[in-house]
């Protein structure tokens, strides 16, 4: 057990001969015309929980998704995923295309010591969709009595749950099972809540949280979070999020770029910037340039040279990188999330690249996450998984968790600690 999480882990149970429902999140990119996993960093870090129970003799019922009604065209069967994970495995997991019918209970009565089954998607289960979850908000114990668990719990010794990326959300396979069963955290899921933690409990100083992208209401809720408790030293802004800090102070953008963030409702975010300026003003490093497209070239600009008024502005400039870089190299901590810039646009890729690599070479401890900052670390890092001390699998799990929100699954493997 990890004391100080009050987390059971799978090292606290005996399972030779038991069956165990282990919830994993191996919801994968796709191809859009092919429907094939074009990433399968999920997989791959699924496997040593699996490996440990497997080697162990336990008897294991894999529980995973794929899609939502979100993103219904990524709703598909499981067998690719079956495949991938019986050739990082080494032996097969067989593939049941039926999630807790007759089907399914007879996969899972049939398992041998050592033999692992996947059963089908469970977003093919209405009380399993975000939707829902929603709408009929269920606690935990009333799940008990949605169909899932009810189906397969009575044939099962434990529950194991190596799912963070799905911490978030409240589901009958996420923390209905931990009610009825002995309940533990996989190997993926302790290391990713301590990696997190150590971020907000107990980080090496200065610690420095360089947050960006489009995605800006996930850097606000962290903001907040991270200056309120003391948890960043400084925060380094880039893409949308360095713009709004600028607008809030007075600096115009230009009508193109100013449209642009009117028409995503991203100009709401200016008042709550000018509350953090007010109070934290001093803990910003935000852009001292940017870079723009002009006939087809890169072209930077400062902010002395703003508002140009028919450009949108796509990446960070060189002395904002270089600025960027000297605070990083001397930081103790280093959090990432969310791209300087359109990264996936080589005139645009500088920013990005810079200071990715900055974080990578740092000696500080460094924890990248978020889909998009994960994306732009495999393209533009070398050796990005050997040089980044933790890369998280979360995208909105690890954004709310940062923004001090409890989450469903941890407050449900909370509740079982110690269950045997």
């Amino acid at each position: 057990m990890v004391a100080d999480l009050q987390i059971n882990t799978i090292d606290d149970f005996d399972y030779q001969g038991k069956t165990v429902i282990l919830r994993v999140d191996i919801n994968s990119p796709l191809d859009p015309v092919t429907k094939k996993i074009v990433n399968d960093n999920r997989i791959n870090k699924s496997i040593p929980t699996l490996k440990t129970l497997l080697d162990q003799g336990a008897k294991v019922a894999i529980l995973a998704h794929q899609g939502d009604t979100l993103d219904y065209h990524n709703l598909i069967p499981l067998s690719e995923h079956a495949e991938r994970l019986s050739a990082r495995l080494g032996q097969t997991v067989r593939y049941i295309d039926d999630v807790a019918g007759p089907a399914a209970q007879g996969a899972v009565k049939a398992l041998q010591p050592g033999e692992a089954v996947l059963l089908g998607n469970v977003r093919y289960l209405t009380e399993e969709v975000s939707t829902f979850e929603r709408s009929v908000k269920l606690s935990p114990r009333e799940m008990v009595d949605c169909y899932l668990v009810r189906q397969l719990a009575y044939l099962a010794d434990y529950y194991v749950n190596d799912a963070f990326a799905a911490a978030h959300r409240n589901a009958p396979s996420m923390v209905g099972f931990a009610e009825v069963l002995p309940t533990a955290g996989g190997r993926q899921l302790i290391s990713e809540v301590q990696a997190l933690y150590s971020i907000m409990e107990n980080p090496q100083r200065p610690s420095i949280f360089v947050l960006g992208g489009l995605k800006i209401s996930d850097a606000f809720g962290m903001i907040r979070q991270v200056l309120e408790n003391g948890s960043a030293d400084r925060i380094l802004t880039g893409g949308v999020t360095g713009m709004i800090m600028w607008i809030a102070q007075g600096k115009s953008f230009g009508k193109q770029q100013e449209q642009f963030l009117k028409e995503r409702s991203l100009d709401g975010f200016v008042e709550p910037a000018q509350a953090f300026i007010e109070k934290y003003g001093e803990r910003f490093v935000n852009p001292v340039d940017f870079a723009y497209e002009r006939n087809g070239s890169r072209v930077e600009c400062s902010l002395d040279e703003l508002p140009i008024d028919d450009v949108l502005y796509l990446d960070i400039g060189s002395q904002t990188i270089s600025c960027y870089k000297s605070v990083i190299e001397d930081a103790g901590t280093i959090f990432v999330n969310g791209p300087m810039g359109v990264y996936e646009n080589p005139l645009f890729e500088q920013g990005t690249r810079a200071i990715w690599n900055a974080v990578a070479a740092s000696p500080g401890y460094s924890v990248v996450g978020g889909g998009d900052s994960v994306n732009a670390a495999a393209m533009l890092v070398d050796d990005a998984k050997a040089r980044f001390d933790y890369i998280c699998t979360a995208g909105g799990a690890m954004v709310r968790f940062l923004s001090g929100v409890e989450l469903p699954l941890i407050k449900a493997l909370k509740k079982a600690y110690r269950k045997v």
